[in-house]
This record gives structure tokens, sequence and C-alpha cells, in this order.
């Protein structure tokens, strides 16, 4: 390694970190992508559920709302410490975080998406004879789209964030660079960690909009009007 080397020197941005240490940036990639997805898809199979019950029983809603708020509040580090007996030094504590996290967000969006749906829409399917999962897989959920594609936007860009604080665990993707470079105060590996988590973030908005745009079609038609 040339004394004039960036790594040498302890550069902020260093192509020569990017090429020696690709590998290691691609597998902290593929884990914090595997932690987010994992925990966003979990997150909506509970939330949706939930947000049927709080519509359907008005009186679950508050709470529901209200616990999902709760655990919200709670700091990321609490919130591992407190999983910690049940799962381990594992995985399966940043992603149960992760879910627990996200039900703040999809809950509300995916109720506010339900009972936005005219009640002479479902007064119409029912009578045109529609069953109640009939009426809400075809009526209401496309007509909810939006809200509840909006909460897992949210949802997922809120992931990748807090997937960075995983590291305390040793899971945290590219947040175990971000920690281990901070450590030792490398320059190259902090930034380029921080970017790429950055641009995870983006991306993954980015394309969550386009299927969201590809799903509501209607909804770009009555902008245009």
């Amino acid at each position: 390694m040339s004394a004039n080397s960036c790594l040498v020197a302890n550069n902020w941005i260093c192509g020569e970190y990017v090429r020696t240490r690709g590998q290691e940036l691609t597998d902290a990639t593929v884990q914090h992508l595997v932690i987010t997805a994992s925990a966003v898809a979990i997150a909506v199979v509970v939330a949706f559920p939930l947000a049927l019950l709080a519509r359907r029983w008005r009186p679950a809603a508050g709470s529901l709302l209200g616990l999902t708020t709760v655990l919200y509040t709670i700091p990321s580090l609490a919130m591992y410490a407190l999983l910690l007996p049940f799962f381990g030094l594992s995985m399966a504590v940043v992603v149960c975080g992760l879910v627990l996290y996200s039900l703040t967000v999809l809950v509300r969006n995916m109720l506010t998406g339900l009972r936005s749906v005219p009640a002479d829409v479902r007064d119409a399917a029912l009578g045109m004879g529609y069953g109640r999962g009939r009426l809400l897989l075809t009526v209401e959920l496309p007509l909810a789209l939006p809200a509840v594609m909006a909460g897992i936007r949210i949802a997922t860009v809120s992931a990748v964030s807090l997937t960075t604080v995983g590291a305390i665990v040793g899971h945290g993707g590219l947040g175990n660079l971000i920690y281990s470079g901070m450590q030792s105060y490398f320059k190259a590996e902090v930034l380029t960690a921080s970017v790429l988590c950055v641009l995870l973030a983006v991306t993954a908005d980015l394309l969550l909009l386009g299927v969201q745009r590809a799903l509501t079609p209607w909804a770009r038609k009555g902008r245009t009007a």
C-alpha cells in the first residue's frame, strides 16, 4: 500500500476502500435488505387483521392505536434489550423490534384507508350480491390502497434507518460497518456505509412509489382531471 494511499491517509472519500472491501460491503448490504424486507413483510401481515378488527369493533380502535403508539415510543436500545431474553443475540431480535415499530404507522394508515371508503360504495356492492370477503378484496382494499401504500413506504424507510441500530447485537447490516468505523475512526468505512444506507432508503421509497402508481392508475387520472 503506497504512502499516499487514501486508506493510509484515512480520507473520508476513498475509492480504494470500496475496491478492497467490496465483498464486505455487499454482505452488509444484503443483510440490511433481508432484515428490512422481512420486518416490513411480517408487519404488514400482522397489521392488516388488526386494522380490520379496529374498523369492525370501534372500542378496540383506541386501544390498538394507543398500544402501537406506546411501542413506538420505546427507545430502540431498550426495545432490543427487552427482546434479548426471548430471541438471544440473533437477527430475530432486530426483525421483531422493527415489526413492533412498523405497526404504529401501518395499523393507523390501513385503518384510515379502510374508513375512507364511501359507505354508499359498500352498500352498492352488497346490494349487487358481494360477500364480505369479496367486498374487502375487490372494492374496499383497492380504494384504501393509496393510504396503505403510504404507510408501507414510511415503515420501509423507517426500518432501513432503524436496522442500523441492530449493530449493538451484531445484526445491523450496514450499521455494523458504521459502528465499527466509528469505534476505530475509520472515516471511509463510516461514510461509505452511511451513503449506502441513504441510497437504500431512497431506492426503496421510489420503488414502492412506482408500485403504488402502477396499482392505482385511477388516482393519477383523478389528479390530472
